[in-house]
C-alpha cells in the first residue's frame, strides 16, 4: 500500500496514538527486537524512551538479540544498549536457564511489555519467550502488557501435530499445532487461562485486522524478525521448511532464500525425479533447484533440491509439501541422509526432528518407507494427517474462548 496508510494498526501503534496513557507513572521493561516498530518504522525503544510520564528501565532481547543481528542458536550476552544506555537482559544466552528471565530481572518494574513480530508457526521461539516471561512476571507480581501484532499467516488455518509429553523444548514449549492461527495476544490469553497464571495481563489489540487477513493485506512494512525470515514469502514456507533443520540437509541458511532453498550435494540426480513424483502442489509450483550456501550446512558446496514457488498462499500448505519433499529426499539417498543428532536448542535427546514434530511418530513413519519404491505418497501423507486432524480439532476447541479477532 505504497503512499497509503496501512489498514492495520498494531498494539504499538495504538499505544502511541493514546499518548502512552496506560503507562503513565510506571516503570517498564520491554521485550523487543528490530521488528518492534510502529507503522512509520519508529522503534518502540525510542518511542518509550522518549515518552514523558513513564520510565523505560530495562530491555530484554530474545533469540537473535535485541537488534536481530545474531544467527540461529548463537548465544547472546547481556549488556548495555549503545543507543539508549539502558541495560539489556539476554533471553537467549549460552545455557538453557537464560531462556527465562529471573525474578530479579524484573525487580523495580511495574510492567513488562512484550512486542515481537511472530510468524504463526509453533517452532518460532518468540511465543516460547513470551510464555516463559509470563511465568516469571506472575512469580514477581509484575503486570504484563502484550502489544499485539497480526499473525502474518492469518488466523483461520490450523494444521499439524501438537507436542506430546516428553518432547517439550524451546521449539515446543507449549502444546500447540505447528500452525496455530493465533496472534501473540491470543496465545498469551491461552497461556494464562490454561496454566492459571496469577498475572495482571493486558492485551492491546490490533485494529483493522481480521482472521482471514494475510500479511500483504495489512499494508504494514515487513521488518525481518530474525536473520533468516527476510520476506513474507519466507514466512509462507516456514511451517514446513523449518523441519529441514532436523536433518543433514541444508535448509537454505547462507542463501538469499532461506527455507525456500533446501537440499544437499548428493541430491543432484534426484531433484528432477522428486518434482515429477510430487507434481504441482495446491497453491505452488515445484522446480528442481541448485544453490550454494555461503555459510551454515554444506557451506561453499553446490546443493540440489526442490524449490516451491508459492502462487496462492491462501491454499498452500507448507507442512504438507515439505513433509512429502522430506520423505522423497530420505528415500532418494538413504545412506547419505541423516537426522540431526547434535544438540538442538540445548537438548540432546529427543533429537531435533522429534522436537520439531512434537513426537517420534512422523520420523518413524518416514523411516518405514525408506526402501519403498511403489509408495502412493499422498495416501501415505493422508494416513499421518489423520492423527493431526484429531489434535487440531482438540486445539480449536481449546483456543476458541481466547480469540480476540473475528473474520470480516
Amino acid at each position: 500500500m505504497i503512499g497509503n496508510e496501512p489498514r492495520v494498526a498494531t498494539g504499538l501503534d495504538r499505544l502511541v496514538s493514546e499518548g502512552f496513557a496506560r503507562l503513565k507513572g510506571r516503570k517498564v521493561g520491554l521485550i523487543a527486537n528490530q521488528s518492534t516498530v510502529d507503522r512509520r518504522l519508529r522503534h518502540g525503544i525510542d518511542l518509550l524512551h522518549g515518552a514523558s510520564g513513564l520510565e523505560l528501565v530495562r530491555l530484554f532481547g530474545p533469540e537473535h538479540g535485541l537488534r536481530g543481528e545474531v544467527q540461529d542458536m548463537e548465544g547472546v550476552g547481556s549488556g548495555t544498549d549503545s543507543r539508549t544506555g539502558l541495560p539489556i537482559v539476554s533471553l537467549y544466552g549460552a545455557t538453557p536457564d537464560t531462556l527465562k528471565p529471573r525474578v530479579e530481572d524484573l525487580e523495580g518494574l511495574d510492567c513488562l511489555i512484550f512486542d515481537l513480530q511472530d510468524v504463526g508457526a509453533r517452532y518460532y521461539t518468540f511465543a516460547a519467550t513470551m510464555f516463559y516471561a509470563m511465568e516469571t512476571a506472575s512469580a514477581a507480581g509484575c503486570s504484563f502488557l502484550v502489544l499485539d501484532r497480526p499473525n502474518p499467516l492469518g488466523g483461520v488455518v490450523v494444521e499439524g501435530p501438537s507436542i506430546q509429553e516428553g518432547y517439550e523444548s524451546f521449539v515446543g514449549a507449549y502444546p500447540l499445532p505447528i500452525r496455530h492461527g493465533m496472534t501473540v495476544g491470543e496465545l498469551a490469553r491461552l497461556f494464562q487461562s490454561e496454566r492459571q497464571l496469577e498475572l495482571d495481563l493486558e492485551i492491546l489489540t490490533c485494529s483493522g485486522w481480521t482472521r482471514e487477513m494475510l500479511w500483504p493485506e495489512t499494508g504494514l512494512c515487513w521488518v525481518p524478525p530474525s536473520p533468516n525470515m527476510p520476506t513474507f514469502e519466507t514466512v509462507v514456507v516456514y511451517p514446513g521448511g523449518c523441519l529441514i533443520e532436523g536433518t543433514n540437509l541444508s535448509e537454505g541458511r547462507g542463501t538469499t532464500r532461506p527455507f525456500e532453498n533446501w537440499g544437499a550435494p548428493w541430491l543432484e540426480g534426484s531433484s528432477y525425479g522428486m518434482v515429477e513424483e510430487l507434481g504441482a502442489q495446491p497453491g505452488a509450483l515445484l522446480r528442481p533447484n541448485v544453490f550454494r550456501p555461503v555459510f551454515h550446512k554444506h557451506s561453499e558446496r553446490t546443493c540440489f533440491g526442490v524449490q516451491p514457488h508459492v502462487v496462492n498462499p491462501e491454499v498452500f500448505s507448507a507442512l504438507d509439501t515439505y513433509v512429502l519433499m522430506l520423505l522423497l529426499a530420505v528415500r532418494a539417498e538413504p545412506e547419505r541422509f541423516a537426522w540431526r543428532t547434535e544438540p538442538y536448542e540445548f537438548i540432546d535427546a529427543p533429537i531435533a526432528i522429534d522436537l520439531l514434530f512434537g513426537s517420534s511418530e512422523e520420523r518413524l513413519r518416514i523411516e518405514e518407507e525408506t526402501q519403498s519404491r511403489n509408495l502412493d505418497v499422498r495416501a501415505w501423507l493422508g494416513g499421518i494427517k489423520e492423527r493431526w486432524g484429531k489434535e487440531v480439532q482438540e486445539f480449536l476447541e481449546r483456543r476458541i474462548s481466547n480469540l480476540l479477532y473475528t473474520p470480516s
